[in-house]
This record gives C-alpha cells, sequence and structure tokens, in this order.
C-alpha cells in the first residue's frame, strides 16, 4: 500500500473514469454467467478474457500483501456465501442454486487502477438472502451519498454501518475500503462502521474504494488456510458490493457504473 494519500489530477480521473465503465461492463458480464452448474475458474477465465481484451490488466493476479507471501493467484475473487471477500476460483468449486456469490474485479487500465464488487445470487434463492444483498447494495449508496469535500472517512462508516445495523445486519468491522487510483491499495482506509466527522478529511481529487460488507450473523471473521478468504465465524451468509468514487467539488462521482 502507498504511504500517503494521494490527489489525483483531473487526467487522472478521466481515465479511471473511463477504465471504470470498462471495468464495470465486464463484471456485469461476468456476474450473468454466474448460474449452477458454472464454476469459479469459469468466471475468471471469462473475467481475464474480457479485461485482456479492454487492453487491461487484471491487477489482482499476482497481488500480494506483507499479512501473507502467498501471491493471489487468479483475476477475481469469487466468494460464496459465508465467504466475506477474497475467495479463490477453482475448477472444482461449482456453483449451485440457492448460492450466493461476491464477485470482486480490479484493473490497470492505463496506468490507473479501479475496482468494483457485486454479489448476486445463483438461480433461484432463499428471501433473506436477497434482502440481505438488496440492503448491502443500498447502504453503498448511502455511503456514497455522503462523500464530499471536509467530509469524513467516519462519515461514510457511520452512514454504511448505521444503515446495515438499523436493518439488522451484521458489519464486517475488520475489513475495510480502501483509496485507489495509482495502486490498487491506498490510504485512507474507508470503515464500514464509523463516527460522524471522525477519521481523515476527504479532499477533492481523492479517489476511494467504498465497499460495504454485511451478514446475517455476527461481523466476526476468519481465515482460510489459503491465507486469502475470509468468511463469517458463525457461517452466516455475507454480501459485498464496491464501487470506486473519486472525491469532487459537489460530492461524489461514481467511476464504476
Amino acid at each position: 500500500m502507498a504511504s500517503r494519500v494521494t490527489i489525483k489530477s483531473p487526467a487522472e480521473i478521466i481515465l479511471l473514469r473511463t477504465g471504470g465503465k470498462k471495468l464495470s461492463a465486464i463484471l456485469r458480464r461476468v456476474a450473468s454467467e454466474a448460474r449452477p452448474g458454472v464454476t469459479t475458474r469459469d468466471l475468471d477465465i471469462l473475467a481475464e478474457r474480457l479485461i485482456r481484451e479492454q487492453g487491461g490488466i487484471p491487477v489482482f493476479k499476482g497481488y500480494a500483501v506483507k499479512e501473507t507471501a502467498i501471491p493471489f493467484p487468479a483475476s477475481i475473487c469469487t466468494s460464496i456465501n459465508d465467504e466475506v471477500v477474497h475467495g479463490i476460483p477453482r475448477a472444482d468449486r461449482v456453483l449451485k442454486d440457492g448460492d450466493i456469490i461476491g464477485i470482486d474485479i480490479g484493473m490497470r487500465w492505463e496506468g490507473m487502477v479501479t475496482d468494483t464488487a457485486k454479489t448476486v445470487g445463483v438461480g433461484k434463492i432463499a428471501d433473506d438472502a436477497d434482502r440481505l444483498m438488496r440492503v448491502t447494495q443500498e447502504a453503498l449508496t448511502i455511503g456514497i451519498v455522503v462523500v464530499r469535500p471536509s467530509g469524513t472517512v467516519g462519515d461514510i462508516g457511520h452512514a454504511v454501518g448505521g444503515y446495515l445495523k438499523k436493518n439488522g445486519f451484521g458489519v464486517i468491522r475488520d475489513l475495510a475500503g480502501h483509496g485507489v487510483g495509482r495502486e490498487l491499495h491506498e490510504p485512507p482506509l474507508i470503515p464500514n462502521e464509523g463516527n460522524q466527522g471522525a477519521g481523515i478529511v476527504l479532499k477533492e481529487g481523492m479517489v476511494i474504494a467504498i465497499e460495504p460488507m454485511a451478514t446475517l450473523g455476527g461481523w466476526r471473521i476468519t481465515l482460510d488456510d489459503d491465507e486469502w478468504t475470509f468468511r463469517t465465524a458463525d457461517g452466516s451468509l455475507a454480501a459485498h458490493f464496491e464501487h470506486t468514487v473519486a472525491v469532487t467539488a459537489h460530492g461524489a462521482d461514481i467511476l464504476t457504473e
């Protein structure tokens, strides 16, 4: 992760907006293929092909963090049911009717990085799973609404976490959104719980990834032996949505829609 918050130039934000639109279209296509009988590896192969067809680089592939010596081996994260984030696509992981799957995807295009995610149902899903996905996506929208210069990252966390808790869902505390743009992960962290007015102050030209993660149960998570996949400690379903957003003089500019 870069060491300090960076302000992107207008030219960089134009590149991010163009790349973000391309990435959003790729995510929609990949998500549409999440059907019973499809493997998560199938989705990964499709995503990498579409990214490279656009002249992009799958920025997740080979990515490593200091907490793990294992580079991420795929182009997307595919997190099923109780997996919160960073699930690794596999040829033996077959989607079943009733599953929900979070698909997280990032791309470097013309040197700039955007990051986006959504959770979708596979076939016919349970009502509580459908509500979890809907409310988590609504929480993302609510978090984006409060983005403005002189606002804070705590404002975002307060809006996202407050909405999720009001609707009875667990809020993942130990994972967060982040700055993005020149690299995949930059400061600041964007919490999904927080206090109004607390934390880093937002400034025009900052680019951030806001990503609510909610559960049908508690907030605690565990890390699998693969050193990437986080799942709910209580086995409850989880949902994850994400947009890359630029801070402008007039509020938020969603770059990945």
